[in-house]
C-alpha cells in the first residue's frame, strides 16, 4: 500500500511540474520582440520621477543592465 507521504509529495512533483512547463512556455526565445514592461529609472543620483517603459524605445537597441549589489553595503 501506498503510504499518504509518498501520495502527497508526488501530488507535489506534478504540480511543480505543471508550473514550470507553463513558465517555460511563456518565456520569449531569443530573437523574440520582448513584451512591454515597466522599470523605475535611477541614475547615480537616485531614482527618476517617472517610469521608463520599453515601449518609449521601440525600434532602437535596449540593453538592461542590473546590478545588484549598486548601493548596498553588502
Amino acid at each position: 500500500m501506498i503510504s499518504r507521504g509518498i501520495i502527497t509529495a508526488l501530488t507535489v512533483t506534478a504540480l511543480v511540474a505543471v508550473t514550470a512547463g507553463r513558465l517555460l512556455a511563456q518565456m520569449p526565445k531569443v530573437g523574440d520582440m520582448a513584451p512591454d514592461f515597466t522599470l523605475k529609472g535611477s541614475t547615480k543620483d537616485g531614482l527618476l520621477p517617472k517610469p521608463i517603459h520599453l515601449a518609449d524605445f521601440r525600434g532602437q537597441t535596449v540593453v538592461l543592465a542590473f546590478f545588484p549589489k549598486s548601493r548596498t553595503k553588502g
